[in-house]
Protein backbone atom coordinates (compact mmCIF):
# COMPACT_ATOMS: atom_id res chain seq x y z
CA UNK A 1 0.00 0.00 0.00
CA UNK A 2 2.45 2.53 0.73
CA UNK A 3 4.56 1.42 -2.30
CA UNK A 4 1.34 1.92 -4.74
CA UNK A 5 0.85 5.55 -3.13
CA UNK A 6 4.36 6.44 -3.43
CA UNK A 7 4.28 5.83 -7.06
CA UNK A 8 1.51 7.21 -7.55
CA UNK A 9 2.45 10.87 -5.97
CA UNK A 10 5.33 10.39 -8.54
CA UNK A 11 3.34 9.76 -11.65
CA UNK A 12 1.10 13.01 -10.49
CA UNK A 13 4.48 15.52 -10.25
CA UNK A 14 5.65 14.00 -13.45
CA UNK A 15 2.46 14.66 -14.95
CA UNK A 16 2.20 18.59 -13.28
CA UNK A 17 6.24 19.39 -14.41
CA UNK A 18 5.58 17.85 -18.16
CA UNK A 19 2.03 20.34 -18.35
CA UNK A 20 4.24 23.06 -17.74
CA UNK A 21 6.56 22.89 -20.16
CA UNK A 22 5.49 25.04 -23.10
CA UNK A 23 5.46 23.54 -26.21
CA UNK A 24 6.92 25.91 -28.97
CA UNK A 25 4.33 27.50 -31.56
CA UNK A 26 5.37 27.07 -35.33
CA UNK A 27 3.92 29.95 -37.38
CA UNK A 28 2.12 28.74 -40.37
CA UNK A 29 0.26 30.36 -42.69
CA UNK A 30 -0.49 34.27 -43.68
CA UNK A 31 2.04 35.17 -40.77
CA UNK A 32 5.35 32.67 -42.36
CA UNK A 33 4.66 34.90 -45.49
CA UNK A 34 4.48 38.26 -43.58
CA UNK A 35 7.43 37.41 -41.85
CA UNK A 36 9.35 36.34 -45.24
CA UNK A 37 8.23 39.66 -47.24
CA UNK A 38 9.71 41.34 -43.92
CA UNK A 39 13.28 40.05 -44.44
CA UNK A 40 13.15 40.33 -48.53
CA UNK A 41 12.51 44.28 -48.39
CA UNK A 42 15.55 44.46 -45.19
CA UNK A 43 17.54 42.87 -48.18
CA UNK A 44 16.27 44.99 -51.08
CA UNK A 45 16.71 48.29 -49.05
CA UNK A 46 20.48 47.47 -48.49
CA UNK A 47 20.83 46.47 -52.18
CA UNK A 48 19.68 50.33 -53.33
CA UNK A 49 21.51 52.09 -50.87
CA UNK A 50 24.77 50.10 -52.08
CA UNK A 51 23.94 51.25 -55.41
CA UNK A 52 23.80 54.68 -54.92
CA UNK A 53 26.83 54.56 -53.04
CA UNK A 54 28.25 53.21 -55.70
CA UNK A 55 26.88 55.54 -58.17
CA UNK A 56 28.10 58.51 -56.13
CA UNK A 57 31.32 57.47 -56.01
CA UNK A 58 31.57 56.74 -59.42
CA UNK A 59 30.53 60.85 -60.26
CA UNK A 60 33.29 61.76 -57.71
CA UNK A 61 35.61 59.82 -59.26
CA UNK A 62 34.95 60.65 -63.11
CA UNK A 63 34.61 64.11 -61.74
CA UNK A 64 38.35 64.04 -60.03
CA UNK A 65 39.62 62.28 -63.55
CA UNK A 66 38.11 65.90 -64.99
CA UNK A 67 40.07 68.16 -62.58
CA UNK A 68 43.35 65.94 -62.94
CA UNK A 69 43.15 66.50 -66.87
CA UNK A 70 42.54 69.92 -66.50
CA UNK A 71 45.25 70.69 -64.29
CA UNK A 72 47.81 68.82 -66.78
CA UNK A 73 46.62 70.93 -69.64
CA UNK A 74 47.30 73.97 -67.30
CA UNK A 75 50.46 72.44 -66.21
CA UNK A 76 51.91 72.12 -70.01
CA UNK A 77 50.17 75.50 -71.22
CA UNK A 78 52.75 77.16 -68.43
CA UNK A 79 55.84 74.95 -69.01
CA UNK A 80 55.15 75.62 -72.40
CA UNK A 81 54.26 79.93 -72.08
CA UNK A 82 57.70 80.08 -69.55
CA UNK A 83 59.63 77.91 -72.47
CA UNK A 84 59.03 80.53 -74.90
CA UNK A 85 59.54 83.69 -72.30
CA UNK A 86 63.34 82.19 -71.30
CA UNK A 87 63.70 81.88 -75.14
CA UNK A 88 62.58 85.57 -75.67
CA UNK A 89 64.44 86.85 -73.04
CA UNK A 90 67.96 85.07 -73.92
CA UNK A 91 67.51 86.39 -77.78
CA UNK A 92 66.63 90.10 -76.41
CA UNK A 93 69.82 90.19 -74.02
CA UNK A 94 71.98 88.52 -76.77
CA UNK A 95 70.61 91.22 -79.13
CA UNK A 96 71.01 94.17 -76.13
CA UNK A 97 74.86 92.60 -75.66
CA UNK A 98 75.42 92.76 -79.51
CA UNK A 99 73.82 96.00 -79.85
CA UNK A 100 76.11 97.82 -76.57
CA UNK A 101 78.68 96.15 -77.92
CA UNK A 102 78.04 97.40 -81.76
CA UNK A 103 78.04 101.57 -80.28
CA UNK A 104 81.26 100.76 -78.36
CA UNK A 105 83.31 99.16 -80.70
CA UNK A 106 81.76 101.74 -83.57
CA UNK A 107 83.06 104.77 -81.37
CA UNK A 108 86.56 103.25 -81.19
CA UNK A 109 87.09 102.98 -84.82
CA UNK A 110 87.31 106.27 -85.23
CA UNK A 111 91.06 106.27 -83.20
CA UNK A 112 91.38 103.17 -85.14
CA UNK A 113 91.17 105.09 -88.13
CA UNK A 114 93.69 107.92 -86.64
CA UNK A 115 96.09 105.03 -86.35
CA UNK A 116 96.35 104.23 -89.67
CA UNK A 117 96.25 107.85 -91.18
CA UNK A 118 99.34 108.50 -88.82
CA UNK A 119 101.40 104.94 -90.03
CA UNK A 120 100.60 105.85 -93.60
CA UNK A 121 101.19 109.62 -93.89
CA UNK A 122 104.30 110.21 -91.06
CA UNK A 123 107.58 109.05 -92.53
CA UNK A 124 109.66 109.40 -89.54
CA UNK A 125 113.40 111.02 -90.25
CA UNK A 126 115.46 109.90 -87.03
CA UNK A 127 115.99 107.61 -84.70
CA UNK A 128 113.60 109.65 -82.19
CA UNK A 129 110.64 109.90 -84.51
CA UNK A 130 111.30 106.44 -85.38
CA UNK A 131 110.66 105.30 -81.61
CA UNK A 132 107.42 107.86 -81.25
CA UNK A 133 106.13 105.83 -84.02
CA UNK A 134 106.92 102.55 -82.70
CA UNK A 135 105.48 103.34 -79.38
CA UNK A 136 102.14 104.44 -80.72
CA UNK A 137 101.90 101.61 -83.22
CA UNK A 138 102.51 99.40 -80.37
CA UNK A 139 99.14 100.75 -78.57
CA UNK A 140 97.76 100.56 -82.19
CA UNK A 141 98.00 96.99 -82.41
CA UNK A 142 96.99 96.16 -79.23
CA UNK A 143 93.27 98.08 -80.29
CA UNK A 144 93.44 95.90 -82.98
CA UNK A 145 93.98 92.06 -81.23
CA UNK A 146 91.21 93.80 -78.41
CA UNK A 147 89.03 94.30 -81.03
CA UNK A 148 89.88 90.82 -82.94
CA UNK A 149 89.00 89.30 -79.54
CA UNK A 150 85.91 90.75 -79.31
CA UNK A 151 84.84 89.52 -82.20
CA UNK A 152 85.55 92.60 -84.75
CA UNK A 153 87.18 91.68 -88.24
CA UNK A 154 88.33 94.32 -91.26
CA UNK A 155 87.17 94.09 -94.68
CA UNK A 156 89.22 93.28 -97.31
CA UNK A 157 87.36 95.13 -100.41
CA UNK A 158 89.74 96.39 -102.80
CA UNK A 159 89.42 94.03 -106.57
CA UNK A 160 86.21 92.79 -105.11
CA UNK A 161 82.57 93.57 -106.69
CA UNK A 162 80.75 96.55 -105.50
CA UNK A 163 78.50 94.75 -102.85
CA UNK A 164 76.22 97.43 -101.30
CA UNK A 165 75.16 95.14 -98.53
CA UNK A 166 78.60 95.83 -97.13
CA UNK A 167 79.80 99.22 -99.24
CA UNK A 168 79.27 102.42 -99.59
CA UNK A 169 80.10 104.37 -103.07
CA UNK A 170 81.97 107.72 -101.75
CA UNK A 171 84.18 107.83 -105.73
CA UNK A 172 83.39 106.61 -108.92
CA UNK A 173 86.58 106.41 -111.29
CA UNK A 174 86.49 105.64 -115.13
CA UNK A 175 88.38 102.62 -115.95
CA UNK A 176 89.32 100.18 -118.69
CA UNK A 177 91.28 98.21 -116.54
CA UNK A 178 88.39 96.34 -114.34
CA UNK A 179 85.38 95.47 -114.92
CA UNK A 180 82.64 97.68 -114.15
CA UNK A 181 81.59 97.92 -110.31
CA UNK A 182 84.76 96.89 -108.88
CA UNK A 183 86.36 98.47 -105.78
CA UNK A 184 89.23 99.79 -106.66
CA UNK A 185 89.92 101.86 -104.05
CA UNK A 186 88.90 101.21 -99.70
CA UNK A 187 88.93 105.25 -98.55
CA UNK A 188 87.79 104.36 -95.34
CA UNK A 189 88.00 100.70 -94.07
CA UNK A 190 84.90 98.84 -93.04
CA UNK A 191 84.51 96.27 -90.35
CA UNK A 192 82.45 93.22 -89.03
CA UNK A 193 81.27 92.04 -85.84
CA UNK A 194 81.16 88.42 -85.99
CA UNK A 195 78.74 87.57 -89.06
CA UNK A 196 76.90 90.92 -88.68
CA UNK A 197 78.47 94.55 -90.58
CA UNK A 198 79.96 96.52 -87.71
CA UNK A 199 80.70 99.61 -90.78
CA UNK A 200 79.95 99.49 -94.58
CA UNK A 201 83.39 100.75 -96.36
CA UNK A 202 83.65 103.86 -98.11
CA UNK A 203 84.79 102.55 -101.83
CA UNK A 204 85.55 104.11 -104.97
CA UNK A 205 84.17 102.05 -107.84
CA UNK A 206 84.84 101.42 -111.09
CA UNK A 207 82.81 102.55 -114.44
CA UNK A 208 83.18 101.44 -117.85
CA UNK A 209 83.93 104.26 -120.44
CA UNK A 210 81.07 103.42 -122.77
CA UNK A 211 79.23 104.37 -119.41
CA UNK A 212 80.82 107.55 -118.92
CA UNK A 213 80.15 108.53 -122.59
CA UNK A 214 76.39 107.63 -122.26
CA UNK A 215 75.74 110.00 -119.46
CA UNK A 216 77.27 112.37 -120.83
CA UNK A 217 75.05 112.51 -123.81
CA UNK A 218 71.97 112.18 -121.40
CA UNK A 219 73.22 115.43 -119.91
CA UNK A 220 73.77 117.06 -122.90
CA UNK A 221 70.63 116.24 -124.48
CA UNK A 222 69.26 117.31 -121.33
CA UNK A 223 70.79 121.09 -121.45
CA UNK A 224 69.56 120.97 -125.21
CA UNK A 225 65.95 120.94 -124.71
Amino acid sequence: MTNNSASQINNNEFDEATSKIETPQIETGENASVSNTGNVTNISDDSAVESSAMAEMTKQINSLKIQLEERSTQYMRIVADFENYRKRTQKEKEELDIQVKHNTITELLSVIDNFERARSQIKPQNDGEMNIHKSYQGVYKLLVDSLKRLGVSSMRSEGQPFDPKIHEAAMRETTDEHPEGTVLEELVRGYYLGDRVLRHAMVKVSVSPEDTSSIKEESQLSEDK
